[in-house]
């Protein structure tokens, strides 16, 4: 049987998972940038610091995890075995703050894509497809409706 991380253990490999600069956002990166597409990653300056921007067309892009923003929360809440009162209530923290960065992104003109990141493992051409018709369209001056979240 596995031993099970102590919990100094666990703290430590918690604190080790990166929030930027993670594979699936550096795969979708390195896509767009074969692709011609230039982009500028964590801006500072706009809600939510999206894992990249293309600000000619106003688009703030999102890499998100599954555990950390709430993939299917509501049939897998019911997986989470321990600590279950610390990492129920972050985790709805996170998607509350994700709808409230993605209002406060679309008030300023900005249209927001959130990708999560077994849909990037999986489906990579899919997601870099989706955001060439948003920059073909917008480029015509006909802006096709963000992708569903």
């Amino acid at each position: 049987m596995p031993r099970l991380p102590t919990t100094p253990q666990r703290s430590y490999n918690m604190s080790r998972i990166r929030a930027k600069d993670t594979k699936p956002e550096l795969f979708l990166r390195k896509a767009l940038w074969a692709k011609g597409i230039r982009y500028r990653t964590h801006a500072k300056d706009l809600p939510g610091k999206p894992d990249m921007v293309i600000r000619k067309y106003g688009l703030a892009i999102f890499v998100d995890g599954e555990f950390w923003h709430g993939h299917r929360w509501e049939e897998t809440q019911h997986i989470i075995k321990s600590n279950r009162d610390f990492w129920i209530p972050k985790i709805e923290r996170n998607m509350k703050r994700d709808s409230e960065v993605n209002a406060s992104l679309a008030a300023m003109g900005y249209t927001v894509f959130r990708f999560w990141e077994h849909d990037i493992r999986k489906n990579l051409n899919k997601c870099i497809n989706q955001i060439m018709l948003y920059l073909e369209t917008a480029e015509k001056g006909r802006l096709p409706y963000p992708p569903d979240y």
